[in-house]
């Protein structure tokens, strides 16, 4: 009993629809699409809360941090203001004097 070309192909289709379908949902499930849906997950679930409450601890550090660049910048945009005035001043005092200016 020899089987038709017609019932090998209705045999093996399926087979195929089915292999196919596991690699695709292999390839999802293992790629970025699947990491997304992992994170999405373990933030529904929870999984963050204990990272959240370890990152609020630190926020008192880098209050103090913001607060120590802040003033060093405060600092620097003093220095300009006063490294500016001086320029001026020397361009002032070469212009009145008959030199030539400083910036050329």
């Amino acid at each position: 009993m020899q089987a038709s070309p017609g019932e090998i192909a209705n045999a093996i289709i399926p087979i195929f629809g089915m292999f196919t379908g596991i690699v695709i949902t292999g390839m999802v499930v293992m790629g970025p699409i699947g990491r997304s849906i992992g994170e999405v997950v373990r933030h529904l679930f929870g999984a963050d809360k204990k990272e959240a409450a370890l990152s609020a601890g630190d926020m008192d550090e880098l209050r103090e941090r913001f607060d120590t660049i802040s003033h060093q910048l405060g600092e620097l945009a003093e220095r300009q203001d006063f490294a500016e005035r001086m320029l001026a001043q020397v361009r002032k005092d070469r212009a009145l004097a008959g030199g030539t200016d400083v910036a050329g």
